[in-house]
């Protein structure tokens, strides 16, 4: 089981895994949850810490067309390196209108849609606006193995596992990182779709979720974080999972 903790900008390094290396890639893109409407048009409100402030060095509010440029590069280089890819999205207004051309984009490259119930909804912040309860797992493969809904590596039975989870929602590791990717959602994909002996990418680490997934499942981890705030919580969760896990005889 090998770990490999990289910190930088995950396309820089993204370009340079070998092509088709890498089993699967489970991972969450920021939100762009600071892109606001005002008279009709995308603004940003970011500056002052709000509801919506999900990360503490990073404003989350890129340009519609940037943060689908952005995306869009970041699902290439996925579908690249990765056999299969898990990537959750929740869809808001300052990236609804994105996600959907992206999604149109990779059309022949989406094996299937997973609903990620959280159970309790998020509270709309305004009125006449829905309550979030859900987010996608937008599941992709290459275009011939993408044609099918049957995986590869399904370790499931027949009937047995659902395209609607319902997970609720992860706990903060830190006050500064309010977007938690759930440990039992991040475990059920890891455990469900990737080789026992594999390796999962997350070129978006934060504070290193889905890591632990794999050590907890026996996989290897290759995890990427920009910021250096995350990066160091994320190490440092991980090698207190490693130290316990060895405590224990298990690895």
């Amino acid at each position: 089981m090998s770990i490999e903790l990289l910190s930088g900008d995950c396309l820089d390094l993204m370009a340079t895994i070998e092509s088709g290396s890498i089993d699967c890639a489970v991972t969450s893109p920021p939100y762009n949850m600071n892109l606001r409407i005002r008279n009709g048009k995308h603004c940003s409100r970011q500056i002052v810490k709000e509801i919506s402030t999900k990360y503490e060095n990073f404003p989350d509010n890129l340009p519609m067309q940037d943060y689908y440029d952005f995306n869009k590069k970041v699902i290439a280089e996925l579908l690249r390196t990765c056999g299969t890819v898990f990537y959750n999205v929740q869809f808001l207004t300052g990236n609804k209108s994105a996600l959907y051309r992206l999604i149109g984009d990779y059309h022949e490259n989406m094996k299937e849609f997973i609903v990620w119930d959280k159970v309790n909804a998020e509270p709309a912040i305004g009125g006449g606006v829905l309550n979030s309860r859900w987010e996608a797992v937008l599941v992709l493969q290459s275009k011939e193995k993408a044609i099918s809904r049957k995986f590869e590596h399904a370790n499931f039975g027949r009937g047995e596992l659902q395209n609607l989870l319902q997970i609720k929602r992860g706990k903060k590791i830190t006050g500064t990182h309010g977007a938690v990717f759930p440990l039992e959602l991040a475990e059920m994909l890891v455990r469900s779709f990737a080789p026992i002996t594999g390796t999962i990418l997350d070129p978006f680490m934060g504070t290193g979720t889905t890591g632990i997934a794999c050590l907890n499942t026996g996989r290897g981890f290759i995890g990427i974080e920009k910021d250096k705030c995350y990066f160091d919580i994320g190490v440092k969760r991980i090698n207190e999972r490693i130290k316990e896990i060895e405590q224990d005889g298990l690895i």
